[in-house]
């Protein structure tokens, strides 16, 4: 990539307002939910990422603050850049209220017309597969994704606000290649009723720092080698439980067998309590946090989203960082079989809670158990890295 002044990058910024809304109340997504994630309470999610994203920007590449941005209307974009004290042309467009995948996709063109060289946007899969829709050909421009959505299986997010701001910085400076990274499409109707659908969408272009961009969720093999490791994992897990304390269960088919061992049936997408031999199905944070009475007696089980490496932040908002920091860090279970660790590869593991203590309360070297009775020490990066 050849190099070339700050000043003479043209760079779209946009903000779904709406995406993440969903998580922390357990609605697995925002699409088609967001006056029910109101209704439950759901506070904004995108535009403290946002925010976080540029701060860390500026402190990287203070002359980013010279790049010509071209961002929407508020909530979509132009309160944030005017609060990172960037003057940015704004888009003449209304937006309805809420926000729409048309409003994105609206945006998108008129960012082309602008003939931006990348464009950066907060949000998640769906915000991703409204800015494919709108461009003539994936060729069209550069993209990259601020991770602020619920579960986010594509690959065009980096890690976490901060991971992003690094591959921007790196990008400015000359320092990234091209790569195509995929778009996920999930059914969050579906996944809402516990069947997983996701599928390819499409092939988005944008700038690769390999160490900062999260990659796309591989889906767990269903070999009879794979079902066996996960079932001594959930031996060594249900030996060593203590009676009278409360578990709480992420998502994910590891997990699951963890509940077949305890002879319960969990939610395969969803949160779930486990407290002497009871389960609470499909909790949110709210809940937690009214039925756990002792978190110090709390336990978390977790497993990381294959290729990803994620713990916390994707797909299991309800372990909000309100939640972990009242559990001791010792009772933190991560569990993954040798496929699942081997397919991190370098990537290793990651937090984004997108709360910056917790992350780095949770970020070094951490247990996994990977079979029975046997465990590895793997490395947690966190969002702020």
């Amino acid at each position: 990539m050849e190099h070339r002044s700050p000043s003479d990058y043209r760079i779209g910024f946009l903000v779904n307002p709406i995406a993440g809304l969903g998580g922390r109340v357990g609605l697995k997504g925002t699409d088609g939910v967001t006056e029910e994630a109101l209704r439950r309470g759901a506070l904004p999610i995108a535009p403290e990422r946002a925010r976080k994203f540029f701060e860390t920007l500026l402190r990287l590449v203070p002359a980013a603050a010279d790049t010509v941005w071209i961002t929407c209307p508020a909530p979509m974009g132009a309160g944030i850049t005017q609060a990172a004290g960037l003057t940015a042309k704004v888009l003449p467009m209304t937006l309805d209220n809420p926000t729409t995948a048309q409003n994105t996709r609206e945006a998108v063109q008129r960012l082309l017309e602008h003939q931006v060289d990348l464009i950066v946007f907060c949000g998640g899969d769906g915000t991703a597969r409204d800015i494919l829709d709108a461009l003539p050909n994936p060729e069209a421009v550069l993209v990259l994704g601020v991770p602020a959505g619920v579960k986010m299986y594509s690959g065009i997010f980096a890690f976490s606000a901060v991971a992003a701001a690094g591959v921007v910085a790196d990008w400015i400076q000359g320092e990234t290649q091209v790569e195509e990274f995929e778009v996920m499409d999930a059914d969050e109707e579906a996944i809402r009723e516990d069947r997983f659908a996701v599928r390819l969408y499409g092939y988005l272009r944008g700038p690769l720092v390999p160490a900062r961009m999260q990659g796309g969720k591989m889906v767990s093999p269903t070999s009879i080698d794979e079902r066996e490791n996960q079932e001594a994992v959930a031996r060594t897990v249900v030996e060593n439980m203590v009676a009278g304390d409360w578990y709480i269960l992420g998502p994910g088919s590891t997990v699951r067998t963890l509940a077949d061992e305890l002879g319960v049936a969990k939610t395969l997408l969803g949160v779930d309590l486990y407290h002497e031999g009871n389960l609470l199905k499909d909790v949110n944070e709210e809940r937690l946090l009214k039925e756990v009475s002792d978190f110090l007696h709390a336990w978390i089980v977790v497993s990381p989203i294959g290729n990803q490496g994620m713990l916390f932040g994707r797909g299991n908002q309800q372990i909000s960082p309100d939640i972990i920091r009242r559990i001791p860090p010792e009772q933190i279970i991560v569990i993954a079989t040798h496929t699942k660790v081997n397919s991190l590869a370098e990537r290793g593991l990651h937090v984004d809670t997108g709360d910056t203590d917790v992350d780095r309360m949770l970020s070094g070297y951490i247990r996994v158990l990977v079979d029975y009775r046997t465990w590895r020490m793997l490395k947690v990066k966190d969002g702020v890295q």
